[in-house]
């Protein structure tokens, strides 16, 4: 969260009067954010350069006389011609059909930072085979249906082709641009410059080349490469401009979708008249809508899609990057459209995206699909599927910064008890801590934490401590003194200790980058070192940016250091290494045995592999709770699937229809919390009158009824990478109609949801996808066509949800306080019929909370309904685990009435079930069947 606004409630932080001045000054009486504490492209030196370069002059030629092609691997060297600096390309040809491409100085003055510990391996790589060379350019196949890359000398191009069609091309507009390491021109007499001046011509930052390629132009220093100042932040820029560019051309494409985190449309926009989208991880306060401004993660993954085919860029660089999203279809009218369409358009649409980075090398992963599903499970395989979370992080969280003491955490405890609703978490702020030092406890308000916890574990609940990366510096504190002691402190440009501005007033930041700090952070976990934890104790990363109060753009100064890199290198990794120390401390504090529920703010690609993350600051707006579905449908096409956003909002106090809606949508969506302002109003559950106790009881309630599902659906994406929350066109890929979609989603590939989120609203529009499917309502069992736009009257107790036809969706029905209680619980088993009669789906079950599900120890059985006859079949036949669970009902909904129902057991015992079947909405219940949710059995419908 950031930093309230009010003097008072400043006060209340114990911080020193210039934090608490710089606050009111900075953040106070300000009702959205302050653009001005933020760049744009033009107050962004390097994005201003870049984009200053016109398409269509590209300097750059490739060398084929220096073209090296072993087995699995081509290399070449690439020349500008304008400053005769070479490059060195290399490509591979990856399994699964992806390739990658890296650029880097031939011979840099020194090494340029690469991404580490992001890709979970180094990829594998296949044979490429040359088809054809001439001084023109080469030919290379890469071995998957006439798949070939072109790459063409001058100017250097890569074009990727299949058949006669063009999938992606590269460098085609000519804005490929690498700004070398250099000498800065007036510090040519000093020591270093002359011993370079001295040196071997092979090791210049402008390589040697022959004679007849000598003649070059001089490169003129431009405002911003050497020194650049915002505000009243310098940035001291030590290695000059090391920014870098490259365009990719999309034929065929016009719906492009990524690259989060911005509050935005799920289809990303053309930036040809505006700012490019950012990627910079930063606090932003009250964050405004429909912006391609940078928010609190960055992944640099963009998916293209059209009917044909599904594809993918990686771009893997942690620096300050902007997108550009051009499009030679954007704002065309209607009736161009239909005009292009009577008369027949000979423009075929294509969507360019452009890349810069402000520093690193260029290595860029191309994801060719061709489906979504291979697209995905190609992401996958580079960075990692989403952890497999304990069941109990599925339920409900209730949350506010901050309950006040034990006594309040003990008192909504209980008026959940109260009021018959279910939780699973709750959560304490900053203020739970002394004095803002992390991994302690207020010695008066929370004086016997572990006590508050043993009550919570009791009841089978848990509880989220908050553990910013910031660390108060003070020499008593344990670990401040610790990490200074062993110089894990990030450090400033000249060598000393980075101090900024946060919550515990003069801070310090841990070095997460170094994995010694790391290791140090995973310690803290330990039982006897974070005194008063349990096991019940889970955490939540904060300002992980990293925020910091008085720095620039409301974080780190870029010529902070990290060991020999600057943190413009690496900024946007702070926050996935912060993640990764939290959940390797829970992991290492239970020998290795549970499952750690970890919330972060900031993330990078691969954070998914650590936890969990949310929308951020939002406001209790009816715009907020729009915006939170294209968010968390963005975040999960690029593999950040464990998504959600504080209910309510964040700041500001929601009306009782906005909160009701909110609890709607978010009960639908993976993380499902709660969470205010320190200056809200209280908004526990039953504060809100008779009417809206109920209405939120039966939402949380109907949320524990899904908790089977749910888990399944999270297994089956760590398994396969496959997003949970997903647009509909994943399982519609040829179905244009769903391309733009973003205010309804799938869950898995079985529920289909469409939230309400207009004020007032007495109806909504649902798309209901595929044509030759059917969808039944899950509250009236009506059936409905799919490829259709279907109007649906709503009341306030209304979310229009539908089951796919075809599907089989588990359910536990006894809702207790949590969802440990329901563990042994029995299942109903919900069987929604296609036209064809059949339907399918999957039990999954284990422990819940620890690893040996890796041990084998799960079941996993496939439940299917075909010819009349239900079976449950064995998927996993060498897992082992018993439950005591037991399918207790099976509904099937567009059943007709059968005239006897007969189950075959385990061990071949035949006997007869009682049933119902309800003509009004033809729906067949089969009443306790009785058996074992682990084991074999048929029933057949007669």
């Amino acid at each position: 969260h950031t930093p309230v606004c009010s003097l008072c409630a400043c006060s209340k932080m114990r911080m020193a009067p210039a934090m608490m001045l710089w606050l009111a000054v900075c953040l106070c009486g300000t009702w959205a954010v302050d653009k001005s504490n933020f760049k744009t492209c033009d107050q962004s030196a390097f994005c201003k350069r870049q984009r200053a370069l016109k398409p269509g002059e590209s300097p750059y030629r490739a060398l084929l006389e220096t073209m090296e092609l072993t087995n699995t691997r081509l290399t070449l060297q690439l020349i500008n011609d304008k400053n005769k600096v070479r490059l060195l390309l290399e490509l591979y040809r990856l399994q699964g059909n992806m390739t990658r491409v890296k650029i880097n100085e031939l011979k840099p003055l020194k090494p340029r930072f690469e991404v580490p510990d992001v890709l979970i391996k180094e990829p594998t790589t296949e044979p490429m085979s040359l088809l054809s060379q001439d001084e023109n350019g080469v030919v290379l196949s890469l071995g998957v249906e006439s798949q070939r890359v072109i790459l063409s000398a001058r100017p250097f191009r890569l074009d990727i082709v299949e058949g006669r069609e063009v999938l992606m091309s590269l460098n085609s507009r000519g804005l490929l641009a690498f700004e070398h390491l250099r000498i800065r021109k007036d510090t040519q007499a000093d020591p270093e410059a002359e011993k370079k001046d001295d040196a071997d011509p092979a090791d210049q930052a402008e390589p040697f080349v022959p004679p007849e390629q000598t003649a070059k132009e001089d490169e003129k220093d431009e405002e911003g490469m050497w020194e650049e100042t915002f505000k009243n932040f310098v940035d001291s820029k030590p290695n000059g401009p090391t920014a870098i560019s490259l365009d990719f051309s999309l034929p065929g494409v016009e719906h492009v979708y990524g690259i989060p985190e911005h509050a935005d449309t799920a289809k990303l926009k053309t930036t040809e008249n505006g700012d490019p989208y950012r990627l910079h991880n930063m606090d932003v306060y009250k964050y405004e809508l429909y912006s391609p401004m940078a928010l609190y993660g960055s992944v640099p993954f963009i998916v293209a899609h059209n009917a044909q085919r599904t594809t993918g860029i990686f771009w893997l660089n942690a620096a300050e990057t902007w997108v550009d999203i051009s499009s030679n279809t954007a704002g065309k009218t209607v009736f161009g459209k239909m005009l292009d369409f009577v008369q027949g358009s000979s423009e075929k649409p294509q969507t360019d995206v452009r890349w810069i980075s402000e520093s690193g090398i260029i290595d860029a992963f191309i994801l060719l699909g061709p489906t979504p599903k291979d697209l995905f499970t190609q992401y996958a395989s580079l960075t990692g599927t989403q952890s497999f979370p304990p069941i109990a992080s599925l339920g409900y969280h209730q949350s506010r910064w901050n309950y006040n003491d034990q006594e309040d955490v003990q008192a909504v405890d209980a008026g959940f008890d109260e009021h018959d609703i279910p939780y699973d978490y709750i959560w304490l702020d900053i203020e739970h801590t002394d004095g803002k030092r992390y991994f302690s406890w207020d010695p008066h308000k929370f004086s016997s934490p572990k006590e508050m916890l043993q009550g919570l574990k009791d009841k089978k609940r848990k509880l989220v401590a908050i553990v910013d990366p910031h660390i108060k510096i003070e020499s008593s504190y344990k670990l401040h003194d610790e990490i200074h002691a062993r110089d894990l402190y990030v450090k400033n440009k000249d060598g000393g200790n980075y101090e900024g501005w946060c919550w515990p007033g003069s801070t310090g930041y841990p070095d997460f980058t170094n994995p010694e700090m790391r290791a140090l952070w995973v310690r803290m976990f330990a039982y006897d070192q974070y005194e008063g934890s349990m096991d019940n104790l889970h955490v939540w990363n904060d300002m992980n940016e990293p925020s910091v109060f008085n720095g620039p753009e409301i974080t780190m100064i870029k010529d902070a250091k990290h060991g020999e890199w600057e943190h413009r290198d690496v900024h946007n990794l702070y926050g996935l290494y912060v993640q990764m120390a939290t959940a390797d401390g829970l992991i290492q504090r239970s020998g290795g045995v549970e499952r750690p529920f970890v919330l972060a703010r900031s993330f990078f690609a691969g954070s998914q592999r650590y936890g969990a993350v949310w929308t951020g600051d939002n406001i209790a707006e009816w715009d907020h709770l729009k915006i939170s579905l294209p968010m968390c449908l963005s975040m999960s096409l690029a593999g950040i699937v464990f998504c959600g956003s504080d209910i309510g909002g964040f700041f500001n106090a929601p009306g009782t229809e906005l909160l009701v809606r909110w609890y709607q949508a978010s009960s639908f969506m993976p993380f499902f919390r709660s969470h205010a302002h320190m200056d809200t109003p209280r908004r526990e559950p039953w504060l809100h009158g008779l009417d809206n106790t109920r209405l939120i009881r039966d939402i949380v309630r109907q949320r524990y009824t899904f908790l089977p599902f749910w888990y399944q659906q999270f297994y089956h994406s760590h398994k396969t990478g496959e997003p949970i929350m997903r647009m509909l066109w994943l399982d519609y890929p040829k179905e244009t109609a769903t391309f733009a979609i973003d205010d309804e989603f799938l869950i898995g590939k079985d529920l289909l949801v469409h939230p309400v989120t207009d004020e007032g609203a007495t109806s909504v529009t649902a798309y209901l996808p595929g044509k030759d499917e059917v969808w039944f309502d899950i509250h009236t069992f009506k059936k409905h066509n799919g490829g259709q736009s279907l109007y649906i009257p709503v009341t306030i107790s209304s979310i229009p949800v539908f089951q796919r036809g075809g599907s089989i969706i588990p359910k536990k029905l006894r809702v207790r306080r949590s969802s440990a209680c329901m563990e042994h619980d029995p299942y109903t088993l919900y069987v929604a019929l296609s036209n064809q009669k059949t339907a399918e789906g999957e039990i999954y079950i284990d422990d819940g909370y620890t690893f040996n599900y890796e041990k084998k120890e799960f079941i996993h059985r496939r439940i299917s309904l075909a010819n009349n006859v239900i079976s449950s079949i064995n998927l996993a036949p060498d897992a082992h685990f018993t439950t005591p669970s037991w399918i207790e009902r099976i509904v099937i909904i567009g059943a007709t009435k059968p005239s006897k129902v007969t189950l075959k057991a385990a061990g071949g015992l035949e006997s007869q079930l009682d049933f119902e079947f309800d003509p009004s909405v033809s729906v067949l219940t089969l009443r306790k069947p009785g058996v074992n949710a682990g084991e074999d059995w048929t029933i057949t419908l007669k």
